[in-house]
């Protein structure tokens, strides 16, 4: 079990009495990690562009962090990993790289339970830029159970064949809060036939992790996954940085989503020719997010010295670390949270006219809580929670698609969601607060009714 309380004490939030319950949108930054920004900008230099000492620390702190990310995620080595402003732009990243592979009559599956950063791209693809240029792409939309929020597999099956180029889906709903299972979706798209140009069969998998890499253990190994992208600003870090990881091979053979400066070979360019960098640094044009980058990486290593708790033995340092670390460390984390996700939905089963949407109890899910209550528009729940100090979102969350699939009107729901330092106080109080908002309305509603009548009857 986690030390809540002492993993607490390394956030200014506690203090100010906030009750922080919209994590799925961004987490609170500790205070190592400011200090830590501080601390950097005393000696910053620009990366890969000086001789100066200030350049070369800068340097290796800069690309040492990926070696930190790749550690995270398994992957193979720094060479697979990609860094962007946030998980849209990854995701953007790989469409445009993929745009001119796309051949007449392809198609790319996706669903109706995705972020619109996992959807608008593909949309804008096939309906907007390919036309342009003369070629015919369908984007496809598998289904959804709205009583269990589970990804309709059958359907998926039947959308896949071996003219689709590419399966994307989300790792978690930051809605509903499904987890599809990824290894089936794997095998369905390995198996489709599509012809790609390496040579290779298969369809290539892309996976928004923005919701799961910040509460599960996530092995890109293990999952074969093609691409998965994800962001630091739900991961303690609100630094502008997002990741792309990418199978080597897609990378070497990709065009880059964006050129000039650190993504050119030193000094090879000329007018007939232009040889790009070494990966991963050939899908770094310009100036990168280089404080952003090094604090972000450092913030994984924090995470694994909250969760272990002890004198900290990871957070500033450069060495190594073991995937078994990380997979025990987000355990922990996925067992935490998902029990205040479950303490949240016990909580709230008592009132009146409440739907959460997705999975049910005992089904695994990301935590969050997305609801609605009869007769209550969860803008005005969200700005009345606010009143009781308790921080929600209402809105469609970026997935319109889900919202509207389901019939809501307008689309959209109210959430709470969680993280590492959720305690069950936070939960209590939010709860206590929905319950408290939905009571003192229908009070106020049937006063209004009652007076209503009484003056009728005067008349």
């Amino acid at each position: 079990m986690l030390d809540v309380r002492r993993i607490r004490r390394h956030f200014d939030f506690p203090a100010a009495g906030r009750v922080v319950t919209n994590n799925a949108a961004s987490t609170q930054p500790p205070r190592e990690l400011i200090g830590l920004y501080r601390e950097l900008a005393r000696s910053y230099e620009n990366v890969h562009r000086g001789q100066s000492s200030a350049s070369q620390r800068t340097t290796d702190a800069f690309e040492a962090s990926f070696d930190t990310i790749a550690a995270w995620i398994n992957a193979p080595s720094r060479r697979s990993i990609v860094t962007y402003r946030n998980t849209t732009e990854a995701i953007n990243a790989v469409m445009y790289s993929l745009l001119t592979e796309f051949r007449d009559g392809d198609n790319v599956v996706t669903t109706l339970m995705e972020h619109n950063s996992d959807f608008v791209p593909w949309y804008a693809l096939s309906r907007e830029i390919l036309p342009r240029l003369g070629r015919r792409v369908e984007c496809r939309l598998a289904r959804f159970d709205h009583a269990s929020g589970r990804l309709d597999l059958d359907h998926l099956a039947d959308l896949i064949d071996d003219r689709t180029k590419l399966v994307c889906v989300t790792g978690a709903s930051n809605f509903l809060g499904t987890k599809p299972p990824l290894d089936l979706i794997r095998r369905l798209s390995r198996d489709s036939g599509y012809a790609q140009p390496s040579g290779e069969n298969g369809s290539l998998l892309l996976v928004d992790g923005a919701q799961l890499v910040p509460s599960s253990p996530v092995d890109v190994g293990a999952l074969d996954v093609d691409y998965l992208a994800f962001s630091f600003h739900k991961m303690l870090a609100p630094f502008g940085v997002g990741v792309l990881y990418a199978k080597e091979h897609l990378l070497e053979a990709s065009l880059p989503f964006l050129y000039g400066g650190d993504m050119i070979a030193t000094g090879r360019v000329s007018p007939d020719r232009v040889d790009y960098n070494d990966l991963p640094w050939k899908y770094s044009a310009g100036t990168p997010n280089i404080l952003g980058t090094i604090v972000s990486a450092q913030a994984l290593r924090l995470t694994l010295d909250l969760v272990q708790g002890g004198r900290p033995s990871w957070f500033g340092t450069e060495r190594p670390i073991p995937w078994e670390t990380v997979a025990s460390c987000m355990g922990t984390v996925s067992r935490h949270t998902a029990a205040m996700t479950e303490l949240a939905r016990k909580r709230l089963r008592d009132v009146v006219g409440l739907r959460v949407y997705g999975p049910q109890p005992g089904v695994d899910r990301s935590p969050l809580l997305a609801f609605n209550v009869d007769g209550f528009d969860p803008f005005w729940l969200a700005d009345g929670l606010n009143e009781f100090g308790v921080e929600s979102r209402a809105g469609c969350h970026c997935a319109t698609l889900a919202h509207r699939d389901l019939g809501l009107i307008p689309p959209a729901s109210c959430r709470l969601s969680f993280a590492l330092y959720t305690n069950a106080d936070d939960v209590e109080r939010a709860t206590e607060a929905v319950r408290c908002l939905t009571s003192r309305g229908r009070r106020r509603t049937r006063a209004r009714a009652d007076d209503a009548g009484a003056r009728g009857q005067r008349r």
